[in-house]
């Protein structure tokens, strides 16, 4: 796995937010689990262009940063499921603004993006 070598910049609140939730699906991931789709597999069908490595390590980095909370259950083959944590379910409501904005400017915004293809 990557490693940095340099400290990050956490002179603001951005600094801190983009270095928490960085990453391609991390977003996703809390809202899908805040959803309740709890076990890796169920996570891996609701993005299915994610590979399950990337997956793994970014609901790590969600679990090293508190946002998320792991339980294995000691049953064979093994059992994982996610859940948020009260921190991490402090950014749905943050999540659902990101989301709402995307929905109210959804053609300009794809315009834009198909536009550099």
């Amino acid at each position: 796995m990557y490693e940095r070598k340099t400290i990050p910049n956490l002179n603001c609140g951005l600094d801190l937010i983009g270095e928490v939730l960085y990453g391609k699906w991390k977003i996703r991931l809390l809202w899908f689990i805040d959803q309740g789709h709890k076990r890796p597999s169920e996570l891996q069908r609701k993005i299915p262009d994610a590979s399950r490595r990337v997956l793994n390590i970014q609901l790590k980095e969600l679990e090293e940063h508190e946002l998320v909370s792991k339980v294995i259950y000691p049953v064979v083959p093994p059992k994982v499921e996610y859940s948020l944590t009260d921190f991490g379910k402090t950014l749905i409501p943050v999540i659902s603004a990101i989301g709402s904005w995307g929905d109210m400017h959804e053609e300009r915004l794809r315009t834009l993006i198909l536009r550099r293809f």
